[in-house]
């Protein structure tokens, strides 16, 4: 048994879950949430087993390191992280239907890695060499799940609103009725942001100290870096927005949406297209 074959078996598990899921939006079956749900955790369980087993491989290898070093490892705990996040939301607040606009998102993920990317391990460059790599990866993409998950919930949200805008008070049944109330995905919205910025924040400081121990300087405005910032300052925008200005609705929901494209380019953009510090071609992070 190896990792490449679980991470396949993953990627099946997490589209069975979102053919489920799709299934689950057509026929209004509450059995058909609950096993989206269950096949997604069964998914997350596989994926765990196979990041372990990746990390063995690699001191089997004798290269022993985390496996967050490069573009197919990092997608592929992306995915991890935004079930994660996922199974914290479906747990506590139990919305199935969250799971057919975030599940996708891990799924995407999966594949991409799967059939897009080279998979082979390697030694690590010597700026990756620091234990900083793991706190520092591991808050970021905590915090880029919560914002997927975030984006997700954000677009249920003006799809209902649009349909409630056209919709005559008598309308009530459907498949919006599935759908959470909008105060209560506006209210999703704003506490799966209120985990990714303190995330993202703690990323940032850990990747601050990891660039001066690799390259003797906290800040050195580098893409990425300057990225990083400008993610920052969204989702401070939003919460800024929301608690002086009083910022719910659309507008939080289109400026949730906008900060996770922002956060997709920092995260694959800089990495891909520009040049910098972090620009380890389309292998490294």
């Amino acid at each position: 048994m190896t990792s490449s074959l679980l991470f396949n078996v993953t990627t099946l598990a997490y589209m069975a879950s979102m053919v489920v899921f799709f299934a689950f939006l057509a026929s209004k079956n509450k059995i058909l949430g609950v096993a989206g749900s269950v096949i997604a955790y069964a998914g997350f369980l596989i994926q765990t087993v196979a990041i372990g087993l990746r990390w063995k491989e690699s001191y089997d290898m004798g290269v022993g390191h985390a496996p967050l070093s490069n573009l197919y490892e990092s997608v592929v705990f992306f995915s991890w992280t935004i079930i994660l996040i996922f199974a914290f939301i479906d747990i506590k607040y139990k919305y199935r239907v969250v799971g057919a606009f975030v599940v996708p998102f891990a799924l995407l993920g999966m594949a991409w890695a799967q059939l897009g990317m080279s998979s082979g391990i390697e030694p690590l460059v010597p700026a990756l060499q620091s234990n900083w790599l793991l706190y520092h990866v591991v808050t970021c993409f905590l915090g880029y799940a919560a914002f997927a998950v975030a984006c997700g919930i954000s677009i249920m949200y003006i799809i209902k609103a649009k349909y409630e805008e056209g919709a005559s008070s008598a309308s009530a049944g459907g498949l919006m009725a599935m759908f959470p109330p909008i105060r209560v995905l506006d209210d999703l919205n704003y506490r799966a942001i209120m985990i990714g910025f303190p995330l993202l924040t703690l990323g940032i400081i850990t990747g601050a100290a990891w660039a001066n121990y690799a390259w003797g300087t906290y800040w050195s405005w580098d893409p990425k870096e300057t990225w990083s910032l400008i993610v920052w300052f969204v989702y401070a925008a939003f919460l800024h927005a929301r608690f002086t200005r009083g910022w719910v609705g659309k507008r939080a929901a289109w400026l949730s949406i906008i900060g996770f494209a922002a956060t997709i380019f920092c995260y694959l953009g800089v990495n891909l297209f520009l040049s910098g510090l972090h620009s380890y071609g389309s292998t490294k992070m």
